[in-house]
Formats: C-alpha cells, structure tokens, sequence
C-alpha cells in the first residue's frame, strides 16, 4: 500500500519583530517531502480554499535555507509575505501536511471547522431557515421536542432532521406520535455506535446540523444502577458505560454548532463527562453546566437534571439568563385523572407493608412512597413505576385508607409537563419506561429557548482562536 502522506503535523503562527507574521518549518518535518537545503520550489495559493502548497521544482524561485548541527544539516522553510499570510488571518495556527516534493499548509481542522459551522449558522439566521436539530438517545424524543419548542419559542425555526434510538417500539412511538417529527425527520434504529463509529456508508449520508442534543442512558450513572451491577466506575457498565465516546463521535460527525447533554446530576463528576468537556474544548466549543430542578418550573415531581450546554467559541452564552415562572403552590389533585373510587386499579399492597417491616428491621431504607390530592409534590416517577415496587408511588383512595393505586401514564407525562396525547393509549409498560426515561419538559424548553436566543444574537460574531499556545508543537 502506497502512503501518499508523509506527515502531518501542527505548527503556530509566529512573529519576526517588525516583518510581521511567519510560518517557520524546520527539520524532519519538510525533510520527509525532499524540501533539504538548497532545494528549488514554489508557493501556490488557492485563497478560496485557504490553502498554500510549496511544491519541489527546478525553476522554483525560492530556496530552503537550513543550518548546520554537527554533521547534520536541518532544512528551514521562512515563509513571510504579507499576501500569502493574509490567508490565515485570525489563525493563531495552521495544518502542514507533507507528501513527497509537496507541503500543503491550511487552517487547522477544528479550527476551520468552527468557522463553517458558525457561517452556516449565520446563513440560515440570515435567510430565516430552519434550523436542523439532530437527537441521540431519543426515546420517544421529548428531548428532542423541547429543542424544537424551545428555539422557536426563541422567534427561530427548527427542524428534527434526525433522531437515533435504538428500542425499535420508542423510535416507532415517536414517529407515529411525536410532533417534533415530520415527512423529512431520518430515524436510525441502530445503536449509537453502530451509526458514529463503524458504518461509514450512513456517516456520509447525514448531513452537518446545527443543534445536537443526546441524552446518553444512565443505567451506569444513577444510584440504583451504580448499586444493582455492583459497579465501581460507571463506565463499568457493559452495555452502556462507553457510550459517551459515540457521543464525542457525533459531535465530530455532525459538527453542531451547539450541543445539549442531559443525565442524572452524578453524572457531572463520571469520567464520562470529563472526556466530553476536555473532547469538546478541543473541538472548539465552549462549556456551561448546571443542575435544572423542575420545582423551579413548577413541576409536581420535583427532579433534579444536569444539563451541558457547549456553544461554538465565540457565541456568547449565559445560564443567568434562564427563565423560571412566578413559583406558585402546587398539589397532585390539579393533575390527576379522575379514577372512579370503585375502579379495579384501586387495590391493597398489603405485602409491600410486610416487605417494609422486614427492610426496617434488616437496616435497608426502602419505604414505598404515598400521596393524595393535596400532596405538593411527587418522588422520582421512573421508567419502573408499572411494576408497583418497594420504592414506588402510590395513591391512597380518596375514602377507604387501605386501597392504593400507582399513577396513570397520563398523570405520569403532567407532573414532567409533557401533553398526555403524545402516550394517549400505551400500555403502562411501555407509558411509564418511555416518561420515567424523558426529561421534565417544561424546564428544558426554558433551556432551549436561552440557546435559541443566544444564537440569535451570533448572528455578527465571528471566530477567535481557541488554540492555546502551549498546546502547540514549536
């Protein structure tokens, strides 16, 4: 096999007190292309494409220069002219890719990168196009919806152009029930890896978009999950402890110019979000965290998420901007449904109390959870509710103190402030794991809705370099 490509290799761009700006290539580097001293060549600059390449020939009119080190001698590349510079203007670095008797010099990769993505950006704002949301890990997508809820809330179209679930039964549902959908909205029911790291073939054909959000499981990261797999770091996980890195790869795939993450709020000090915020500075976005409680939005189940935001640098974004309602007083009795005293779904759980004197006695903390009308607020409702467990929700029956119920589906989507039409008709099952996996709707508009605004007001802004020096091989 023939490698056209010598090396590569990043190189800072330099001053020379009152000449200006240099690019400086000494040793190894152009040696592998046959750029010695004393070796004739010319510049060739394709402005459009930002790119200069030297190339070897005898009628070139410059000369590599070079110096002497014992017997070795180390070619040197100056390069000076204002002309050919001018091409990297705002670059604090550049790309050098040698071939034989070629070097090819260009902006380096996450940097030219950022540009386009902000340029398409400031296209679209331009010309009112919609913006193209991307989600990872739908489900049945509210994340996905409250993205597109929330930027147009912002005065900004938007459009889901795709969504990658792997459960074939939530990628159907939210097809067939999700309003963030429509005729256009590509729907991958592969794994994330699958898709971001080994088929090639269906890389190619997604297109770049401009907000991706992704809300990777958390079975390794709860308390619960932590606990139940016995696991020492969550990326322990086998099925889904990795996935952070298909993560990182869509983001390189799809090139965003703002990325959303939410989890459970251990999530903030995993590994996993320490290789998304260092993968991400690299990338050229800037990271914002913080921790939503849908209390603040005045949700009955009071949840707690973390949430990153990264913004392309040079976007100006701030969570003190975030809007939360006039806190008001709240009780279960204003979302639920109304579950005739004589229905069957009301029942005993007699054995749950039993289990909760034998816990007791055995030192374990788990107690089930009950409420009524006049409760202000709700446990955790998690995709197990269904199987009336041990550490579920119950509803006392509003006249006979022994009978309980567990929450329908639809009280289940209010206190998340989700409208029960989009899982009208599930079954308990499938309602509750699909909600019990969603986030609180209502909060995450709010946070979409100060991203939409945030990239409303990139319209003007430009670039900087984000590269730091140090970071750069001399």
């Amino acid at each position: 096999m023939t490698q056209s490509v010598k090396a590569a290799a990043i190189r800072s761009i330099g001053t020379n007190g009152s000449k200006g700006r240099r690019i400086w290539l000494e040793g190894q580097l152009p040696a592998k292309g046959g750029f010695t001293r004393g070796v004739h060549y010319q510049q060739k600059l394709d402005p459009a494409r930002r790119l200069l390449t030297l190339v070897i020939t005898d009628s070139g009119d410059k000369v590599v220069s070079g110096k002497t080190k014992g017997e070795r001698e180390i070619p040197i590349i100056d390069i000076l002219a204002k002309d050919v510079l001018a091409m990297f203007e705002g670059l604090t670095s550049v790309r050098v890719v040698v071939e034989k008797s070629r070097i090819h010099i260009l902006p380096v990769a996450s940097e030219l990168r950022a540009q386009r993505r902000l340029a398409r950006l400031q296209d679209k704002l331009a010309s009112s196009a919609p913006l193209e949301i991307g989600g990872i890990a739908s489900g049945i997508g509210i994340l996905d919806l409250a993205a597109k809820e929330g930027i147009e809330a912002a005065g900004v179209a938007s459009k889901l152009a795709f969504a990658v679930e792997i459960r074939e039964d939530c990628a159907e549902h939210a097809e067939l029930r999700n309003p963030a959908h429509d005729s256009e909205t590509a729907m991958f029911n592969l794994p994330m890896q699958e898709l971001f790291l080994a088929d090639t073939f269906l890389q190619s054909k997604i297109s770049e978009v401009d907000v991706l959000v992704a809300g990777p499981p958390c079975s390794g990261h709860s308390l619960p999950g932590r606990s139940k797999r016995g696991l020492t770091l969550p990326e322990d996980h086998p099925m889904v402890g990795h996935l952070i890195v298909s993560v990182v790869a869509a983001v390189a795939r799809c090139n965003p110019v703002a990325l959303v993450v939410e989890n459970v709020t251990h999530y903030a000090t995993a590994a996993s979000a320490s290789i998304l915020r260092t993968s991400l500075n690299d990338l050229g976005y800037d990271v914002h965290e913080v921790e939503l409680d849908a209390s603040d939005w005045n949700l009955l189940e009071h949840r707690r998420r973390w949430a990153l935001v990264a913004v392309t640098k040079g976007i100006a974004f701030s969570f003190d901007s975030l809007e939360k309602p006039v806190r008001r007083e709240t009780r279960f009795g204003e979302i639920m449904d109304e579950v005739p005293p004589e229905a069957s779904t009301w029942g005993r759980i007699d054995y749950l109390w039993n289990k909760l004197e034998r816990d007791s006695a055995a030192g374990k903390g788990f107690a089930p959870t009950v409420v009524n009308a006049d409760s202000p607020k709700l446990g955790t409702l998690n995709a197990t509710l269904h199987k009336r467990q041990s550490t579920g929700m119950y509803i006392q029956h509003p006249t006979n103190p022994d009978l309980y119920r567990i929450p329908t589906v639809a009280e289940h989507a209010r206190a998340k402030g989700i409208d029960p039409a989009i899982v009208a008709g599930t079954t308990q099952q499938f309602g509750h794991e699909s909600l019990g996996q969603s986030v609180s709707k209502t909060a995450f508009v709010a946070l979409f809705k100060l991203l939409g605004h945030c990239l409303k007001g990139a319209r003007d802004a430009v670039t900087t370099p984000f590269m730091a020096p140090e970071r750069i091989a001399a």
